[in-house]
């Protein structure tokens, strides 16, 4: 038989449970129906910065647009799009869009013809 605790101090100590899952600290729902988060669009001056990057990938050449000024959803959908008009694979990390391959200018156009600011950086 087995006798439960009266207190929490009879537990001997710090108590966790993972019953109700993950919770957004700003509304308390969970992090899968915050909607606080996912409408939040990131600080910056809105402006979409396209670089080709190699730096940390094995040689192989990326591009990468970062501060694009959309929210987590629409910029996973640009993110798919970009891809496609690129024809080639990529993915989306921490806000960042990375298209595998060197596609800068082709991507600094199609950002422009869907009404973002873009420019090139780095060298």
């Amino acid at each position: 038989m087995v006798k439960k605790a009266a207190s929490l101090s009879a537990l001997g100590g710090l108590v966790y449970s993972t019953d109700s899952g993950r919770h957004c600290p700003d509304c308390n729902q969970p992090v899968d129906a915050c909607i606080c988060r996912q409408s939040a669009v990131p600080a910056g001056d809105g402006i979409a910065r396209v670089r080709r990057e190699t730096k940390g990938r094995g040689g192989k050449t990326v591009t990468t647009i970062s501060g694009v000024p959309l929210a987590e959803e629409p910029l996973k959908e640009l993110a798919s799009a970009l891809k496609k008009r690129c024809g080639c694979g990529g993915g989306l990390k921490e806000g960042v869009i990375e298209i595998q391959g060197d596609h800068v200018q082709l991507l600094i156009d199609e950002l422009i013809k869907r009404g973002f600011k873009a420019k090139k950086s780095g060298g």
